[in-house]
């Protein structure tokens, strides 16, 4: 096992791209870090880098004390599980598994002893003598794993291992690879483009747009202090409603104004917020999570200046939960952030750059005794103290430290 260190490494190709800018970033010896954004954010082209895949134009990359730049990919003591298992058809799952042995002319009874413990730990024993083709893709992608396995190497590389399997077997398998990485202890980075997958695998995720990293922390962190717009925008599922807002006095303390209606600011929120008192008489994103959201029947006694008024366009009943979708009296903040990863998800509404809609659609994630329907009218509790605040200017998140509009926290 062994740490990974990226030291300023960056990759610019021939025509002048830039795919990594500047990249600095330390995995723990043991760590599971995920690599994570929309597509072409860089992602892919890093773990390349580090298995090296693709040249570096600059920086200094480590597996633990050693320099690899230009060290060739075979001697870098790695093992990599692409997206598409990459297995021999004409081989046996046991042949698969140790056919990288067999080229590093290791002993038959190391590989034997090897393959079998992979092969007991992915409950692989009983399909040793069969073909891929007569797999499931869910085993396909445990013989792959194996594969990786008896290398027993300083270090695991995933790219998007579980993006051809079905929605229940990605579930079944993602707890089985974060619990497969705990049980080995080796130092692990997994790319992917699907934030629950990282948020739910990694020990720390890296937030990456257009080959800069954003942010990197635990997964619990990005959710409750995203750094700025992009990651609170792409963190959450279904992402957070970001709305165009002004801060105003009234009744003696501070409250978002959107459109029509006001949301009230209490002391918590501005206790956790302290910048916020700057921006006063100012534009804001206001960032409000689904989960944040509630038909206000079910949220008990609520304050007036703790709800918004909507009308109902669509609910998606989940069993659990109900999504709602509602509009408002308000905007949606359209920045470059929020268009970029409207354009990800496919959203043309808000990634039109005319878009300047009077109303604003937002999704609640209401308790599943909601009764709203479609097409009436709806009261919906906020949770003010769940609310994110950014710099329309720099798409900062507000905390501490700003001492005027567009400083940076």
């Amino acid at each position: 096992m062994a740490a990974v260190t990226f030291d300023g490494i960056t990759k610019t190709y021939p025509d002048g791209t830039t795919a990594v800018n500047d990249l600095d970033l330390e995995i723990a010896d043991g760590e599971f870090m995920v690599l994570v954004g929309p597509s072409g954010c860089g992602k892919t082209t890093a773990l390349r880098m580090v298995a090296g895949l693709e040249d570096i134009s600059r920086g200094v990359l480590k597996i633990g004390d050693r320099t690899v730049n230009h060290v060739p990919s075979r001697d870098r003591d790695i093992a990599m599980v692409f997206q598409s298992y990459a297995l021999y058809p004409h081989l046996s799952v046991y042949d698969n598994i140790a056919f990288g042995l067999r080229i590093k002319k290791v002993p038959k009874e190391e590989i034997e002893k090897r393959v079998s413990e992979a092969a007991r730990i992915l409950d692989l024993e009983p399909y040793l003598k069969r073909k891929p083709r007569a797999l499931s893709g869910g085993q396909r992608q445990r013989v792959a794993m194996g594969r990786a396995i008896v290398r027993e190497p300083s270090a695991f590389l995933m790219d998007e291992p579980l993006s051809n399997l079905d929605a229940k077997l990605r579930v079944q398998m993602r707890a089985e690879i974060a619990g497969l990485q705990r049980t080995l202890g080796v130092t692990t980075i997994y790319v992917t483009h699907d934030q629950v997958e990282a948020m739910t695998m990694g020990d720390r995720v890296a937030v990456m747009r257009k080959g800069e990293l954003q942010q990197v922390a635990d997964p619990q962190t990005l959710y409750d202090r995203p750094l700025n717009l992009f990651v609170g925008g792409f963190i959450g599922s279904p992402a957070m409603n970001m709305l165009e807002a002004t801060l105003e006095r009234q009744n003696g303390g501070l409250a978002a104004k959107l459109g029509s209606q006001s949301i009230a600011l209490d002391d918590a929120t501005l206790d956790a917020h302290p910048a916020l008192r700057n921006f006063e008489g100012k534009s804001v994103v206001l960032g409000i999570r689904p989960e944040d959201l509630e038909d206000v029947a079910l949220a008990g006694d609520m304050p007036d200046g703790r709800r918004l008024k909507g009308k109902v366009e669509l609910t998606e009943a989940l069993g659990s939960e109900i999504m709602v979708h509602f509009a408002v009296d308000a905007k949606h903040a359209i920045t470059d952030e929020v268009r970029e990863l409207a354009e990800d998800v496919g959203d043309d509404r808000v990634a039109q750059p005319d878009h300047a809609a009077a109303t604003a659609t937002l999704v609640g994630r209401f308790g599943a005794r909601s009764r709203v329907r479609g097409g009436v009218d709806v009261e919906v509790a906020v949770d003010t103290r769940a609310l994110h605040f950014f710099d329309p200017d720099t798409g900062l998140g507000i905390y501490e430290g700003q001492s005027t509009k567009g400083a940076a926290s």
